[in-house]
């Protein structure tokens, strides 16, 4: 679908190859509007997140709606899913107490993943996350926490502290380390938490749109190009399949990443 709606925005009497370009993560609004004057726009890739995260709310709603000493298989679903983020992340990473973290764990991994596989989706086919902005989003409320928590854990002083001043090294070498450890604490973990997952999302959806497209004009243009078609289509295929990988993989990514620092924040209050 992807390739047909940039095929259409070719240029009429171009008969090359239209590459895809960056317009496609910025859709025309279906509609607009203003609330306290701050301008607000919805898109496609606005309904797709829509779509994902009710889709993955509905999920976990039914499979909990009539819980049962056996489980059924939608309720065991939900129950190994969940499980899945609370031990093999939550308490795995940062400890017994991880697990008052493991709802909002287990949220940030399923909604990541939800978003990401609409990627892949007929009629859908872009992940929310190919633009900076949820991201973003998704990376601030990350810092926000684990700053509260060192906060909340440690105290202003000692929290800030620790991060400026880790213990065990030399005086000396504070005056590398100090402002090395504040910038990598403070300003490039949601940076990288941000840019990674957006990164890799931007980049597989031209990827895919790439060999869909090529396939598309490999069978338009004829004379022997034809036969490089079903070459395009297949590698198509399997790249759907390897970007799937990515998106669970980022979401994961992001979540344990998410794990180890409320781990670190909570470090020196054991």
């Amino acid at each position: 679908m992807s390739a047909t709606i940039l095929a259409a925005n070719c240029p009429p009497d171009d008969p090359g190859f239209c590459s895809p370009t960056v317009n496609e993560f910025f859709p025309k609004p279906l509609t607009e509007f203003s609330l306290l004057g701050v301008d607000f726009e919805i898109t496609r890739i606005t309904v797709i997140s829509w779509l994902a995260t009710a889709a993955i709310l509905a999920f976990f709603v039914l499979s909990v709606r009539r819980p049962q000493l056996v489980p059924r298989k939608l309720q065991w679903m939900g129950e190994a899913a969940y499980s899945f983020v609370r031990d093999g992340i939550a308490r795995e990473v940062i400890g017994r107490e991880g697990l008052r973290f493991a709802p909002y764990l287990a949220a940030v991994f399923f909604f990541i993943v939800a978003n990401n596989v609409m990627g892949i989706i007929p009629f859908a086919q872009i992940s929310p996350n190919a633009k900076i902005a949820l991201p973003a989003v998704l990376a601030g409320v990350t810092y926000l926490l684990f700053n509260w928590v060192g906060i909340r854990s440690q105290g202003v002083g000692p929290y800030f502290k620790g991060i400026a001043f880790p213990p065990g090294v030399p005086k000396a070498m504070y005056v590398l380390i100090t402002p090395i450890e504040i910038a990598s604490t403070l300003i490039f973990r949601p940076l990288t938490l941000a840019i990674r997952l957006f990164a890799n999302m931007f980049a597989g959806h031209l990827l895919l749109v790439i060999f869909a497209l090529g396939t598309v004009y490999l069978l338009q243009v004829g004379n022997f190009s034809i036969i490089f078609a079903p070459v395009s289509f297949v590698m198509a295929i399997i790249m759907t399949f390897f970007e799937l990988l990515v998106q669970i993989l980022q979401a994961y990514v992001f979540t344990v990443l998410t794990a180890t620092y409320l781990a670190g924040a909570l470090e020196e209050a054991h």
